[in-house]
């Protein structure tokens, strides 16, 4: 079986993903995103773009955001992943989740999970300190639908409480 994979340019992957061990066979072209999606059924992480440029895929890949999009599954063997759905805990909403919905910081909501991840990385990293670095670092996830405010608000709502680890 190991020479089949070799053959067909198989390569194991070992991924940790919300908690969870995973071993995936993939070809070495698949990204993390479509890794997500199409072989773990996790759907929540958006193919937006599909070019970096949006941040739909925005995921926490050993504690900092990435882009799911642009990066190589291969590349990420043995990373501890956590994606939209691993965030909340069993009955809870993580805060950044709760604060978007009392923020309305979303509308059509294709964007809110990379939005979510990215905030919680964003404020791990500690380098938003103001109002304007937050929007300046988030600047890289698009919302289409206008609900940037919210989604501001909700970042600081939670930055300034505290409630983001």
């Amino acid at each position: 079986m190991e020479n089949k994979e070799q053959f067909n340019g198989l390569q194991t992957v070992r991924l940790t993903i919300n908690g969870e061990e995973h071993k995936l066979k993939l070809l070495p072209w698949v990204s993390l995103l479509d890794a997500l999606r199409e072989h773990l059924t996790l759907t929540g992480t958006k193919k937006g773009c599909d070019h970096g440029q949006c941040g739909a895929c925005t995921v926490l890949c050993d504690g900092k955001r990435i882009l799911s999009c642009l990066t190589l599954a291969v590349l990420k063997d043995g990373a501890e992943v956590l994606t939209i759905e691993g965030i909340a805990g069993d009955t809870l909403l993580h805060p950044m989740q709760q604060a978007f919905i009392d923020h309305d910081a979303f509308q059509c909501g294709y964007c809110t999970p990379g939005q979510i991840c990215s905030a919680i990385g964003l404020l791990k990293e500690g380098k938003a300190k103001t109002r304007e670095e937050v929007q300046e670092l988030m600047s890289g996830n698009l919302c289409r639908c206008g609900a940037n405010v919210g989604i501001i608000d909700a970042i600081m709502e939670v930055k300034d409480g505290g409630l983001y680890e």
